[in-house]
C-alpha cells in the first residue's frame, strides 16, 4: 500500500508524496490531544464529469424500504455556538465554535434517524443514481475496518491521519471496499461514502433537502426546558448519564483499540440508544457525521438573525455531530455545538446524513411531537 505526504488525493489513481505508511492498528501510537479524526482533511483532487441531473421528487411510499419518518421541530429562538472556549480549546477558534449568537427559526420538519443503508439502496434501485464515490471509483476507508481483500486495494493512506486509507471499490454498498456488503446485516445502519451532493439527491428525491446548520444545532439541543442550554450532549451535560451509553463514540485509545463498551464497534443502527432528545431524535451526535446545507465558514456575527442560511458561497460545506471515530482525548467533536467540514464531493466510511423539510402539511409519514 502506498502512503501519501498530502490529504489531497486524486480519482482513480490516488497519488502523491511519499510518507510513512499507517500503522498497525493493534499496535498504532495513539493520536495526539485533539488531533481529530482527521476526516476533515480529506478530499478528491480530480474533476469528474458533471453528474446526472438529480432525481426529481416524488412520492416514495412504494419503496422497498420507505424514508425516515420526521419529526416536527416547533419554531423558537435559541442561542446558536458558545463562548466557552475552555470547553475544547483546540477547535474553539479553528472550527468556528463561536461567538454566541441569537437566531429565530421557523417550524420544520427533520428526519427522526439518519438515512440507513437500505433506504439508500431503495433509492438508487428506483433512479440508478451513482454516488460521487462509485463514479471516482474508491474512497476513504478507516484502517481498523479494512477486510483482506481491501487492503490489497488500498492505494494510500493520508499521512496526517494514517488511519483513512484510499480504497478502490469503497462505496455505500461496500463500505470497507472488496470483501464488504453493508445490506448484509448492516441494512439498517446509516448509509456512508455519500458526498454533500449525493446527500442533496436522496433529500430532493424524498421532497425534502438538508438541514441548515441552524435547524441542525435547534433541533439537536431538544426543548430545552427549564433554559437548560444543551451546548454538550442533546441530553445534558454528562456523556454516559447514570452508566448508560447514549451515543456511539470510540471508547479506548485511538487509533489502537476500541472496547466498543457503547455495544458498537463501527456504525450503529440508526435507531440505536433510543431518542437522544425530546424531539424524538436519534444519533444526532456520534454514529456518523452528518452533511448540513450550509458552506463553511468560521465567522459569525453576534448580530440576531432569522432563519440563517450560511455564507453565500464557498469551498468545503459544514458536517455537524461527530462519528463512532470521536472521543474527547483527541477529537471533541461530538458535542451540539461542535462542527467540522468536507469539501462537496468527499466520501469517507463515518458520513452520512439526514434531510429536513420546511413547513407544509403533514405526510403520513411524520408526527408532531
Amino acid at each position: 500500500m502506498l502512503c501519501v505526504l498530502l490529504s489531497v488525493a486524486s480519482a482513480a489513481e490516488p497519488s502523491g508524496e511519499m510518507g510513512r505508511c499507517a500503522a498497525d492498528p493493534t499496535g498504532a501510537d495513539p493520536a495526539p490531544a485533539d488531533a481529530g479524526c482527521g476526516c476533515a482533511a480529506m478530499r478528491r483532487d480530480a474533476l469528474l464529469p458533471p453528474p446526472s441531473p438529480l432525481p426529481s421528487p416524488q412520492q416514495s411510499a412504494g419503496a422497498t424500504a420507505p424514508p425516515p419518518q420526521m419529526v416536527w421541530i416547533p419554531a423558537g429562538e435559541f442561542v446558536m455556538g458558545h463562548d466557552n472556549r475552555s470547553a475544547s480549546p483546540s477547535t474553539f477558534l479553528a472550527d468556528g465554535e463561536g461567538p454566541s449568537r441569537r437566531v429565530r427559526l421557523p417550524g420544520f420538519w427533520m428526519s427522526a434517524t439518519e438515512v440507513s443503508t437500505a433506504q439508500w439502496a431503495a433509492f438508487a434501485a428506483a433512479t440508478g443514481f451513482q454516488t460521487d464515490s462509485e463514479r471516482f471509483g474508491w474512497s476513504f476507508v478507516f484502517e481498523g475496518q479494512l477486510t483482506p481483500e481491501a487492503d490489497a486495494a488500498a492505494t494510500q493512506a493520508v499521512q496526517a491521519a494514517p488511519w483513512w486509507v484510499a480504497v478502490n471499490g469503497a462505496n455505500w454498498r461496500r463500505p470497507e471496499g472488496p470483501g464488504s456488503d453493508a445490506l448484509e446485516g448492516r441494512a439498517d445502519h446509516p448509509v456512508v461514502h455519500v458526498s454533500w451532493t449525493d446527500a442533496v439527491a436522496y433529500c430532493r428525491w424524498i421532497g425534502a433537502r438538508l438541514p441548515t446548520e441552524a435547524e441542525w444545532e435547534f433541533a439537536a439541543r431538544g426543548k430545552q426546558v427549564g433554559g437548560a442550554k444543551r451546548t454538550v450532549f442533546p441530553w445534558g451535560s454528562q456523556l454516559v448519564p447514570g452508566g448508560v451509553h447514549r451515543a456511539n463514540v470510540w471508547q479506548g485509545a485511538f487509533p489502537a483499540a476500541n472496547s466498543a463498551a457503547d455495544g458498537y464497534k463501527f456504525t450503529a443502527p440508526v435507531h440505536a440508544f433510543g431518542p437522544q432528545n425530546e424531539h424524538g431524535l436519534y444519533n444526532m451526535i456520534g454514529n456518523v457525521w452528518e452533511w448540513v446545507s450550509d458552506y463553511w465558514s468560521t465567522r459569525h456575527s453576534r448580530s440576531t438573525t432569522h432563519n440563517p442560511q450560511g455564507p453565500a458561497s464557498g469551498t468545503e460545506r459544514t458536517k455537524k455531530g461527530g462519528s463512532y471515530m470521536c472521543h474527547k482525548s483527541y477529537c471533541y467533536r461530538y458535542r451540539t455545538v461542535a462542527r467540522s467540514q468536507n469539501t462537496e464531493d468527499t466520501g469517507t466510511g463515518n458520513l452520512g446524513f439526514r434531510c429536513a423539510r420546511s413547513h407544509e402539511p403533514t405526510p403520513s409519514t411524520e408526527s408532531k411531537d
